[in-house]
């Protein structure tokens, strides 16, 4: 070999050992592999959901598999249903106090901690889903939100929606008041104080707990959410009459919750990570049940012949005449209440007008007669 040809090469040599070692001391750059050490975080994830239950389990599930994606595995959730490390009615508990970093629910099963927080699930003729997306992201609720959990050292995001659900299964049918007085019902949030006020008595039970309370008798209706869900929770069996509209749930907002000091000690980016995520699980949610219920539906009319029915019309005055007490005694508790139910009715106010010359005008088009 030439003298100038091997001073070249051993330059060239000499250069890539001393990237190599760069590599080696930083341990930040990438060696020739491309594989670059990085600290990994895990975290626990309880829900109110029996695990992997299609819709609101399977939304748990995709929030924390997105999570992991986004963060290239920096970041890695475990999700835990109802039971498997928590009681379902314990997850915010558990979050709250750290033994779970996450947890995925709906805030209206928290009322008793907070009379307010079921409007950031769904109140009794209250928002659709659209609009109390609008209220949350654009209209001042996240804000609201946040305050109220604060004390407790918890983070909300919205994590899903279900859209509007069934009034409910009835193992009797529905013709007047009367049939609402001394009804028991599984029922949560302000729309089982609604219940109780129009005579019958509410009943709080994790959804793994509907089937077998309606079955056995220990309740005479149940509602739990939609055609998607009831159809796989098996809830025709247990009972024969499926009720519509769900005056006590337009529109209801699946919650994820993280612990403030877990969510503090993520870097920037893995924050804004945790925050997308559960706005992508949120609008993924929603269209899984938009896609998946009225085929659901069907299959409970046609093959398991259920018996759909509509509530009466006074029955539904009735229960929204109510309903308006119910939601404005609910936030009357403290001054925040009374901002977050300032906050609700005007966005509410506003938005209906204009859905009013929007989506309803055109729904109502699509009803006259050719």
């Amino acid at each position: 070999m030439k003298r100038r040809n091997f001073i070249a090469a051993v330059t060239t040599t000499a250069a890539l050992g001393g990237l190599s070692a760069c590599s080696k001391a930083t341990e930040q750059c990438s060696d020739t592999s491309g594989t670059t050490k990085q600290k990994v975080i895990k975290w626990k994830m309880v829900t109110t959901w029996p695990k992997n239950f299609q819709g609101l389990g399977e939304g748990a599930e995709f929030l924390a598999r997105i999570i992991n994606k986004m963060s290239g595995g920096r970041l890695q959730v475990k999700v835990y249903g109802s039971g498997e490390l928590v009681p379902a009615l314990q997850t915010f508990d558990a979050v709250s106090q750290g033994t779970a970093q996450m947890g995925h629910g709906a805030s209206y099963y928290w009322k008793g901690k907070m009379p307010a927080a079921p409007f950031f699930t769904t109140v009794p003729f209250g928002l659709t889903v659209s609009e109390i997306q609008g209220w949350l992201l654009k209209g001042g609720g996240y804000e609201l939100w946040r305050e109220l959990y604060k004390p407790f050292g918890v983070r909300p995001f919205v994590a899903g929606n279900t859209g509007v659900q069934m009034a409910g299964w009835f193992n009797k049918e529905i013709h007047s008041l009367d049939d609402i007085k001394g009804l028991k019902m599984r029922i949560p949030g302000l729309g089982g104080e609604v219940l109780r006020r129009a005579g019958g008595t509410p009943v709080l039970i994790p959804g793994s707990e509907v089937f077998t309370a309606l079955e056995t008798g220990a309740v005479d209706a149940a509602e739990w959410v939609g055609p998607y869900n009831d159809l796989a929770m098996g809830l025709y069996k247990a009972a024969k009459y499926y009720y519509y509209p769900g005056w006590h749930e337009p529109g209801t907002s699946a919650e994820a919750l993280v612990n403030q000091q877990a969510f503090d000690a993520l870097p920037e980016d893995l924050q804004l990570i945790v925050e997308q995520a559960c706005h992508a699980a949120s609008l993924d949610m929603q269209a899984d049940f938009t896609a998946k219920n009225n085929a659901s539906l069907q299959v409970l009319v046609e093959q398991h012949q259920v018996q759909l029915r509509k509530l009466p019309d006074d029955v539904l005055i009735k229960l929204r005449e109510i309903s308006e007490q119910v939601v404005t005694e609910s936030a009357q508790k403290n001054e925040l209440g009374k901002r977050i139910l300032k906050s609700f009715n005007s966005y509410k106010k506003q938005v209906r007008a204009w859905n009013e010359i929007s989506e309803g005008a055109y729904l109502d088009s699509l009803r006259l007669s050719k």
